[in-house]
C-alpha cells in the first residue's frame, strides 16, 4: 500500500508540472500574442509595458519565463495585477477561498446524505411508488439549472415573501465570516447550500440507486443472504459499502471542480466574494495573471482530490489495493 501511494505522488507531481506547462503556455507563449499587453492592460504606458517585461522576463527564453512565473504564483506570491491598480492576486485568491470553501462544504454534507438516503431507500424499495417518486424527484432536481433556481430563490426569499414569518430570517446577499457571526455565517450559506446542492442530489442518488440494484445479483451478495443475515444489513453493509467506491470517486471530482471555482454560478447569483466569482470578474476586466492565478489554483486542487480519492480507493475496496 506504502508503493501504491507513493506511486501515486509521483504522478501527482509530473501531472502538476504539465498542467503548469501548459497553462503558462496557453496564456503566456501563444504565437503571434504578446503577453506583455495583455498582462499591462487596456491603453497602458509604454513604461509600465517595459516594466512589465522587465519583471516577467518576456525578453529572455520561454524556460526563464515559465520559471519566473512559477516562482511569482507559488514561491514569492508576488504576481500582481496591472488592472486592478498593482493588487497581488494570490492573496486575493487567498480571501476569497474560504468562501468557496464553505460554500461548497456547506453543499456537499446536504448533497452527500440525503443522496445515501434517497439512493439507499429507493433501492430497498426497488419497483415500487416511493422507488419511482424518488427517482423523479432526483431527475426534477438534475434538470434545473443552478442559476435559475438559484434566481427564483432570491425572488421568493429576498423580495416577495421577505417580510413573511417563513422568510424574514433571510439576510440580504453577501458573505459573513464564521469567526465574526456564525449565525450569520450559517443563515448567509443556508439557502446557498441548498441551491448548490439540488442538482448533485439528483445525480447521486440516481447512480447509487443503480449500483446498488445492479450489485444485488452479485455473489458476495447471495451468500450474505444465504447466511441468513438481514436484508437491511446486507444492503448497508455490503452493498453499500461496494457502491460507495463510485459515490467517492464522483464526490472527489466534483468536490475539488467546486471548490477549484465551479461554484461559480451560485456565487455571482448569491453575492459570494468567493473564488468563482473572483475568476468571473477577472473575465470581464480580462485579468490575465488573475486568470492564470485562478485557473492554476483550480488545477491543482482537482488534481490533489484526485490523488486522495485514488488513496480512499485503496481503503474501501481491497482489489484495488491488490491490483496495485
Amino acid at each position: 500500500m506504502i508503493t501504491a501511494l507513493l506511486r501515486r505522488l509521483g504522478q501527482t507531481v509530473f501531472v502538476l508540472f504539465g498542467i503548469s506547462a501548459l497553462v503558462f503556455m496557453v496564456f503566456f507563449a501563444t504565437p503571434g500574442a504578446d503577453p506583455t499587453a495583455r498582462i499591462a492592460g487596456r491603453n497602458a504606458s509604454p513604461q509600465t509595458m517595459e516594466k512589465v517585461r522587465k519583471e516577467y522576463g518576456f525578453d529572455r527564453p520561454l524556460p526563464v519565463q515559465y520559471a519566473t512565473m512559477m516562482k511569482k504564483l507559488f514561491i514569492t506570491q508576488d504576481l500582481a495585477s496591472y488592472v486592478d491598480r498593482g493588487e497581488l492576486v494570490v492573496p486575493e485568491i487567498a480571501r476569497a477561498a474560504p468562501v468557496t470553501v464553505s460554500l461548497v462544504c456547506g453543499a456537499a454534507v446536504i448533497w452527500v446524505v440525503v443522496s445515501i438516503a434517497m439512493g439507499t431507500v429507493a433501492a430497498a424499495l426497488k419497483g415500487t411508488w416511493i422507488d419511482r417518486s424518488l427517482m423523479m424527484l432526483g431527475l426534477v432536481g438534475i434538470s434545473m439549472p443552478v442559476f435559475w433556481l438559484g434566481q427564483v430563490t432570491n425572488l421568493i426569499t429576498q423580495s416577495r415573501y421577505h417580510d413573511t414569518w417563513l422568510f424574514s430570517w433571510v439576510p440580504g446577499l453577501g458573505y459573513v465570516p464564521l469567526t465574526e457571526n456564525p449565525w450569520g455565517w450559517f443563515k448567509a450559506l443556508v439557502i446557498p447550500w441548498v441551491v448548490l446542492a439540488v442538482m448533485f442530489i439528483g445525480i447521486y442518488s440516481r447512480v447509487l440507486r443503480a449500483d446498488l440494484v445492479a450489485l444485488s445479483g452479485e455473489d458476495f451478495m447471495r451468500t450474505a443472504r444465504a447466511k441468513g443475515l438481514s436484508p437491511t444489513r446486507v444492503l448497508l453493509r455490503h452493498g453499500l459499502r461496494t457502491s460507495l467506491v463510485t459515490f467517492v470517486s464522483l464526490f472527489g471530482l466534483d468536490f475539488a471542480q467546486l471548490v477549484g471555482g465551479g461554484a461559480l454560478l451560485t456565487e455571482v447569483v448569491f453575492g459570494l466574494p468567493g473564488v468563482g466569482r473572483l475568476t468571473y470578474q477577472a473575465l470581464t476586466n480580462l485579468d490575465l495573471p488573475l486568470i492564470m492565478a485562478t485557473v492554476m489554483y483550480s488545477a491543482v486542487f482537482v488534481v490533489l482530490a484526485n490523488a486522495v480519492v485514488d488513496s480512499v480507493y485503496l481503503l474501501l475496496d481491497p482489489r484495488v489495493r491488490d491490483a496495485r
